[in-house]
């Protein structure tokens, strides 16, 4: 595949995601290097989605390190627990924000995030390993669409992981 996503911003949603996803995994097939997995979902995923923010916080050290993004600056690091990015870590599962201010312990690296859905990705033996990190601009942003989806774009990733 040609570094090109074909993807008419005029589709649905769900259309966006179906079109996206089998050209992600071609694009991530025949590449081995976790980082320019990540910077080309990050890109593609922001492009075809248009969210405000996305990026991986990968575990260094337990702690979760800023990775491949688009979007404004982020916080560079976040630990176990913390935020909604620290509590998908912990709690090893998906976790779909309506409204930031709500959620208890939010870390706002920017103001103009209202929603977010953060979903891990896991090493062969069952750790977290990275999370991804989609913020949107809009209040009640995220649904099951997107989380089913992009739990689909997790497992890509953890391929990538666990070559």
């Amino acid at each position: 595949m040609a570094e090109e996503l074909i993807i008419a911003p005029s589709l649905s949603k769900q259309a966006r995601y179906n079109t996206l996803l089998p050209q992600l995994e071609a694009l991530l097939a025949d590449e081995t290097d976790l980082i320019a997995n990540l910077s080309n979902i990050a890109a593609a995923l922001k492009q075809t989605m248009n969210f405000f923010w996305v990026g991986f916080y990968i575990v260094k050290e337990n702690q979760l390190v800023l990775g491949p993004f688009q979007g404004p600056i982020a916080c560079t690091r976040i630990n176990f627990g913390k935020g909604v990015c620290g509590a998908s870590w912990k709690e090893k599962r998906t976790i779909l924000v309506p409204n930031v201010d709500e959620f208890p312990g939010h870390i706002a690296c920017s103001s103009a995030s209202k929603s977010e859905i953060v979903l891990p990705a896991f090493t062969a033996h069952g750790d977290v390993a990275l999370v991804l990190d989609v913020d949107s601009d809009q209040l009640n942003d995220f649904d099951e669409q997107d989380q089913h989806a992009l739990e689909i774009v997790m497992r890509l990733v953890e391929r990538s992981l666990n070559k």
